[in-house]
């Protein structure tokens, strides 16, 4: 029989004063490369949903399970992070979901099969899902207070920055290789990944007593909770909501498990989620605003895309080349942040992101038909701008000066509520889009009247241009009449949308002022 040993792993020095070890800052490193993976795979695979279709023959409605599996099992993995990160020690949770995740990357490239795809994009999801408020909690105690204005906004761009960039990743990906290699890309990194988490991590020690006291009722109501709120979420705009008996009944499952959730937490001995940190105020503030940033960084980088390939005919590639400038104004962005941070009071931060996030999605309220990568460069810059301003403090301000007994639970429910903010946001921006699309629609239509002679000159216009089709001309120029309305009931829809957004930032900036500053003079929180 042969027996296997842990490695010997040396003992690193607490980060004290300044300084942190150069060991565990190229282990962090490599572990927010692995953060970034699973961020990125969100969105990664939204620009190429059509050539995967394509590849594994799928139908309409099964190929957008290839992001909902992801998104549904990624949910329920967030919060319960803390807890296994408490029970196994953050190695063991590292390694294993940095494994699972490369593993599953290089299934689901190898996927023959729509149902194989949506498998193994499921399983990805949630063992993927664990790396991230990992990261989280990890900066907040490896790293002394001194260090963090450095560290918070690097963890801050790849939140933001991934999401953002994935189309645009994955339409040079699809383009230049197959859709393929959008799962493909992550074996080699994760290989390191995992490899560096086994070997360097040693932050903490597990405590293998937590799993004798593990919660099935809690993990089962909280599946069911989180998971059919995300299928609901991503479901209910495409599925006229509620009229959709699916939606209807998951629903439903999601409000009662959502009950015995909440009772489970609050009567076990050791609950799956302990929600004490909300107890804090200004963890449950930055909280707030971390759901609302979240619709504005899944729901823009959504809006964008479906105006430039609906309105504009833009495919995957030229979506990507088009917004890549809101990801370099994050990264050029970031270390500014940084170095604001332990300069300005994080709340004033806060309403210049705010505030710059509200005046992009104001100047796009005035949208049109017509444009294009110059009149959308001042409002992606200032989204670019906003997005770090805000996401860095509030990082922050929720985390900063939690005790460490309670960053791991905290850092899944923080991380929680920017996916569940996204999710949130899709579907009410989708839904917002959907219903106005219609009701300017509908009003255009009653405005097509012989009576009025811009619309009869139009008409004579596309007949004469369709003449060559003879008695059919004037039939068909009225249709595409028609969908030039439409057309322009869609743009309309858009800046209804946008003004909503901006109103929202407007908002949430004046919101601050609710918020307590943060102490910046705290001990550094000792990870031993």
């Amino acid at each position: 029989m042969v027996t296997t040993t842990m490695p010997a792993v040396p003992a690193v020095p607490v980060a004290t004063g300044a300084g942190v070890d150069k060991r565990k800052l190229v282990t962090f490193l490599l572990m927010v490369l692995g953060m970034f993976m699973a961020i990125l795979d969100i969105q990664i695979v939204s620009a190429s949903l059509s050539e995967i279709q394509a590849g594994l023959s799928a139908s309409a409605s099964e190929i957008t399970w290839v992001q909902t599996s992801y998104l549904i099992a990624e949910v329920i993995m967030i919060p319960l992070s803390g807890f296994l990160s408490r029970a196994i020690g953050t190695r063991y949770m590292f390694t294993i979901a940095a494994g699972g995740f490369t593993f599953a990357s290089l299934m689901c490239g190898l996927s023959t099969s729509i149902s194989g795809m949506i498998f193994w994009r499921a399983v990805q999801g949630f063992i993927g899902g664990g790396m991230i408020p990992t990261v989280f909690a990890t900066s907040y105690s490896i790293f002394p207070k001194s260090m963090l204005p450095s560290v918070t906004p690097l963890i801050g761009l790849v939140a933001t920055l991934a999401p953002t960039i994935g189309p645009t990743v994955g339409g040079y990906l699809t383009d230049a290789l197959s859709w393929h290699w959008l799962f493909f890309i992550n074996v080699i990194p994760g290989i390191i990944v995992t490899y560096a988490a086994y070997t360097r991590i040693d932050f903490d020690q597990p405590n293998w007593s937590l799993l004798d006291r593990f919660d099935w009722v809690g993990l089962i109501s909280m599946a069911g909770f989180l998971g059919a709120l995300e299928y609901v979420l991503e479901e209910g705009p495409r599925n006229d909501w509620f009229n959709d008996e699916v939606v209807f009944l998951l629903a439903w499952l999601s409000a009662i498990s959502a009950v015995v959730f909440f009772w489970r937490v609050l009567t076990a001995d050791e609950p799956i989620v302990d929600i004490r940190a909300f107890t804090n105020r200004n963890f449950a503030l930055g909280s707030i605003f971390s759901f609302t940033v979240g619709i504005g960084l899944y729901g823009l980088t959504y809006l964008y895309p479906v105006y430039l390939g609906q309105i504009r005919g833009y495919n995957a590639l030229m979506i990507g080349e088009a917004l890549f400038v809101t990801g370099l104004t994050q990264f050029f962005t970031a270390p500014l942040a940084g170095k604001l941070m332990g300069k300005i009071d994080p709340r004033i931060m806060m309403v210049i992101g705010l505030f710059s996030l509200a005046l992009s999605s104001y100047l796009m309220t005035g949208i049109t038909r017509d444009w294009d990568f110059w009149e959308l460069l001042v409002p992606q810059v200032l989204r670019g701008f906003g997005l770090m301003f805000a996401m860095i403090p509030v990082n922050n301000i929720a985390l900063g000066a939690l005790p460490p007994e309670r960053l791991k639970n905290a850092s899944g429910l923080f991380n929680l509520t920017r996916n569940l903010g996204g999710a949130v946001g899709l579907a009410v921006l989708n839904t917002m889009l959907n219903d106005r699309t219609d009701l300017h629609t509908a009003r255009l239509h009653e405005s097509l009247t012989w009576s009025r002679l811009p619309v009869v000159e139009t008409l004579s216009n596309l007949t004469r241009n369709l003449s060559a089709f003879g008695s059919d001309a004037q039939d068909m120029a009225l249709k595409q009449l028609y969908q030039l309305t439409h057309r322009q009931g869609v743009v309309l829809a858009f800046a209804d949308v946008f003004l909503v957004l901006a109103l929202l930032y407007w908002a949430l900036a004046l919101a601050v002022y609710f918020i307590d500053r943060p102490a910046s003079n705290a001990p550094p929180v000792d990870a031993h």
